[in-house]
């Protein structure tokens, strides 16, 4: 700002002012405040007397006082040129995904200035190559799938990151109808279960839980990996006795006629996460402002997902066939989590799914322990430094306080799976400990 002495100050006030505020890119922050100023007081004859009288110090502290300056300089400078606009997403037809998907029908991508094409895509193992081979510029995940990939475990060794969780909670085990006189775990010896891939919450949470009943899952059950959209199909075949998958197919299962829902997995572990959101490192590194757009288009779709008032609005707009291609009945009763479960009962569990997008790093930790557990890793694993590396919550942090959104605080780091808690200060002790784990070799 100038004044027409040609001294850099405010004009009018003839008072220096201090050289403009640079980011570490060397560009001018100031441009905020005048903006600001030249908002609030738009006649130029109102500025000019404004800040005679009071000085452009006292002006600076007056407006930083009831508007957030700093946060609007950062987002400015994240709303720099987008390297890309038109992306290519893929994503799995589940409710777990719900925030990227709504994001697209809701206009948030569009609000950053991205065109997105939603690909939806037939498996996992097909996600993860896409993702590989730079078909996919982002993509849904299953959370445990980016720290799998950034190890080179189960395929080639790709460093992903995690932006955001999708989804908490959201999952079931669902048995076959033939099946409700079993409840008990411990009678599922022999049983065929199917989960959506090796590394999946749904995967180790199943063998967790059965473990717990005395069930080593390597030996007493047959855990078969298999796409979601396949799974309520299998079941009603008879070609599985039940599955721990992603919904709507627990309650799609139920409203088929096909299957129960025996157990909520957020009665395994209340608050896990399901799936993720993740872009390759090499993407984020060549696309920042790019990455930055995402990112907020996500965590304001999470946002609004968050909201129970929004949930039938938005099991309108996912159920669509280009989308979920599944009843609105039938997602409406998985989000709002009034549902009927297929054993008589109309049960109202309003936190069946939610969308806590923070990537906390314990919940990384624990899913390593189990990939370790169940012989996935070999060898030593650091656990902390793969969970900061590949979940990304400074950035989580970062971007949710330029959006004014609640800082998380330190909810989510408090872990109690089946009423054990988990430090993951103390993770190798803690892999060490079940009696049921797959021997080293």
């Amino acid at each position: 700002m100038h004044c027409r002495c040609g001294r850099p100050h405010a004009e009018g006030s003839c008072e220096p002012v201090s050289a403009p505020v640079a980011d570490a890119a060397g560009q001018p922050t100031d441009f905020i405040e005048a903006a600001l100023v030249k908002a609030l007081l738009p006649h130029e004859g109102q500025r000019r007397r404004f800040l005679a009288a009071v000085g452009s110090q006292a002006a600076r502290a007056a407006i930083a006082s009831v508007l957030p300056v700093s946060a609007l300089q950062a987002m400015a400078q994240d709303k720099a040129p987008l390297e890309k606009k038109d992306l290519q997403i893929g994503f799995i037809a589940i409710t777990c995904a719900t925030p990227l998907i709504m994001a697209h029908p809701m206009g948030f991508y569009q609000q950053q200035g991205l065109r997105v094409q939603l690909n939806k895509t037939a498996g996992w193992a097909l996600i993860r190559d896409k993702i590989i081979s730079g078909e996919h510029d982002a993509s849904h995940f299953l959370s445990p799938m980016p720290l799998a990939m950034s190890m080179g475990v189960g395929s080639a060794r790709l460093p992903v990151s995690v932006a955001t969780i999708q989804n908490v909670n959201g999952q079931a085990i669902t048995l076959h109808v033939k099946h409700k006189d079993k409840r008990d775990p411990r009678q599922w010896k022999g049983m065929k279960f199917a989960v959506p891939f090796e590394y999946s919450m749904h995967n180790f949470l199943l063998r967790y839980y059965v473990a717990e009943h005395g069930l080593d899952p390597d030996r007493d059950l047959q855990i078969r990996v298999t796409p979601p959209p396949e799974m309520v199909a299998n079941l009603r075949a008879g070609n599985i006795d039940g599955f721990l998958g992603p919904d709507p197919f627990n309650q799609r299962a139920v409203y088929d006629g096909s299957g129960f829902i025996h157990l909520l997995s957020k009665d395994i572990w209340d608050g896990h996460p399901c799936c993720a959101f993740g872009l390759s490192e090499d993407f984020i590194r060549q696309h920042p402002n790019t990455f930055a757009a995402l990112y907020r288009a996500v965590l304001k779709s999470a946002q609004m997902a968050r909201d129970p008032a929004q949930r039938e609005e938005i099991a309108r707009a996912i159920a669509p066939a280009a989308y979920l291609n599944q009843p609105e009945v039938v997602i409406k009763q998985v989000l709002t989590g009034r549902f009927a479960d297929g054993l008589g009962n109309v049960r109202h569990v309003p936190d069946r799914t939610d969308f806590d997008p923070v990537p906390w790093q314990a919940m990384a930790v624990w899913i390593l322990t189990q990939m370790k557990r169940w012989g996935y890793l070999k060898g030593e694993v650091n656990y902390r430094q793969i969970a900061e590396k590949v979940f990304l919550l400074t950035d989580a942090r970062r971007q949710m306080k330029l959006l004014e959104q609640a800082d998380p605080g330190e909810r989510g780091r408090t872990i109690t799976v089946m009423g054990r808690g988990f430090d993951p200060a103390r993770a190798q002790e803690y892999e060490k400990s079940f009696a049921i784990r797959k021997a080293a070799v």
